[in-house]
Parts: structure tokens; sequence; C-alpha cells
């Protein structure tokens, strides 16, 4: 093994840096295959520490739409809160966070019904 470093001393690291990659993402991927077809974890009600993309997700909705109806514009703001929950949302547009769950659960029941996915 050492021998095949000495003949090529560029390719073999960039060889196990690659490999080291597809075995990241790969097992990136059975992670969240394993997560989302978990049937716990598919159209859950939302809760205040849900995000608008994990709703998305859990209902196969578009998370920009999910977003929009949350009354958030635009990507979510640089730094700690990249990923706003329903409570945050909630506390930046002055509203008590039942209402913004209230408001995420009529659009997730009305988008999934218009969609067919209903079922």
């Amino acid at each position: 093994m050492l021998s095949l470093f000495k003949r090529h001393p560029i390719a073999a690291p960039g060889f196990v840096i690659a490999l080291a990659c597809v075995l990241f993402f790969a097992v990136n991927l059975i992670a969240d295959t394993i997560y989302w077809n978990d049937p716990e974890h598919r159209r859950q009600t939302p809760e205040a520490w849900m995000t608008p993309r994990y709703i998305a997700h859990s209902w196969q909705l578009d998370p920009k739409d999910v977003g929009e109806a949350l009354g958030m514009i635009g990507p979510p703001e640089r730094g700690p809160d990249k990923r706003p929950t329903l409570s945050y949302i909630a506390e930046k547009r002055g509203v008590p966070v039942e209402q913004v769950i209230a408001e995420a659960t009529d659009f997730v029941t009305t988008h999934a019904r218009t969609k067919g996915r209903d079922k």
C-alpha cells in the first residue's frame, strides 16, 4: 500500500479523498432515506420546533411555498437562525406561536388535498 503512495504521490491521496467524500455522501443519503421512510416522519402535524423546510419535506411540498405562507419573504437571515422554527417566525412577526402553527396546518392540509396527496 505504501508503494502505491510512493509511485503515485498525487493520485493516491486524491483517490483516498474522493473515496472519503463518496462514503460521507452515501452514509448521509442512507440516513435521510431511513429517516423519511419512517411513517412517523411523514405528514406530521406542525409543531413549534419545526422549520418550514421540515414541514415541506414531511408533507412533500415546496419549501418556498411553505415559507411564503408563513410570512417568510426571501431566504432566512444569516447567522445562528439560518433554519428558523415556527416559534422563531412567530416571535419575528410578533404573533402567538399558535397562530403560526394554525397557518401552517391550514396550508399543508389545503395543499396536500389539492395536489392529490391526501391518500
